[in-house]
């Protein structure tokens, strides 16, 4: 067991470098994908992306300080990894709101697209906030320790929560949509399933990775979860990396272009709705 009651294991420094590599490539590949497209949606996955890179970072600095691990790095590391995947979340969130746009598939959306992103973004900020709330006292060994488990477990559960709402709005809208396709959702130029497709895979990597955590939480820092480095990797690490990749190779930027071309929407949106969809500022006309 490492000293100073920071870990329950010696952390690996080669598995942290990997995991920095890897986030680093991905992550300045999303931030010159969405420069070079402009789809500022995606600012809150590129900060998931850095979190993931800092918090690795941090973690190869505090794995090579074996057995006297300080404070700063463990707190880096455990704040920035736990946090990450609600940024990522956030943009994913938005995606879906952009493909009900594109399609016209309003009427199908069980929550209406300008409420979706405010409601799910809404829960994505509490679960945030109730987990970075109490990470710096995660070291402590006293009972605020397990407040602060219990404050991080809640936070979490919203997560879960909320995704799992988000899930089950985003398969009813695509049955529907399915069901009874509008015009712009039948254009087949307009692949916009494989972005649907890339949002459930998305969504299925975060809920495990929030499941994961929860029970680690659950479990507490001396049972077998926390006890084992490679869970880390397994449940959280490689999932996100996964979420990048699949991002990078069908990236939402795509979907942008589309409705920044104005293809898709037909007459079932307006231009300002399809300025607001690419980023740019709504357009008024002149009085």
């Amino acid at each position: 067991m490492a000293g100073s009651g920071y870990y329950n294991y010696t952390p690996s420094s080669t598995a942290a470098i990997i995991f920095v590599f890897l986030f680093a490539i991905n992550t300045l590949l999303h931030l010159w994908r969405m420069i070079r497209s402009k789809a500022w949606f995606l600012v809150p996955f590129l900060i998931g992306g850095f979190f993931d890179l800092i918090g690795y970072i941090a973690r190869m600095m505090s794995a090579k300080e074996s057995p006297n691990y300080k404070r700063g790095p463990f707190i880096i590391q455990a704040l920035l990894l736990l946090l990450g995947p609600a940024f990522f979340a956030a943009s994913i969130y938005m995606i879906l709101g952009r493909i009900i746009l594109l399609t016209g598939g309003e009427a199908h959306a069980p929550i209406r697209r300008r409420w979706l992103t405010k409601i799910f973004v809404t829960g994505d900020v509490i679960s945030f906030l109730a987990q970075a709330a109490r990470t710096d006292i995660l070291p402590m060994t006293s009972p605020v320790t397990t407040t602060g488990q219990k404050i991080i477990i809640a936070g979490l559960f919203v997560q879960i929560i909320f995704f799992g709402i988000f899930i089950s709005a985003s398969v009813l809208f695509h049955a529907r949509i399915n069901k009874v396709p509008t015009q712009s959702s039948s254009q087949l130029d307009i692949n916009w399933r494989k972005h649907i497709w890339v949002l459930y895979t998305a969504n299925a990597l975060i809920m495990v990775r929030s499941v994961y955590r929860v029970i680690e939480y659950i479990q507490g820092k001396e049972r077998y979860l926390q006890s084992k480095e490679l869970f880390l990797y397994i449940f959280d690490a490689a999932l996100m990396v996964v979420i990048m990749v699949i991002m990078n190779v069908v990236h939402p930027s795509e979907i942008n272009g589309w409705l920044k071309a104005g293809r898709g929407t037909g007459a079932e949106v307006d231009a300002e709705m399809q300025n607001l969809a690419a980023g740019e500022r709504p357009t008024h006309k002149a009085r």
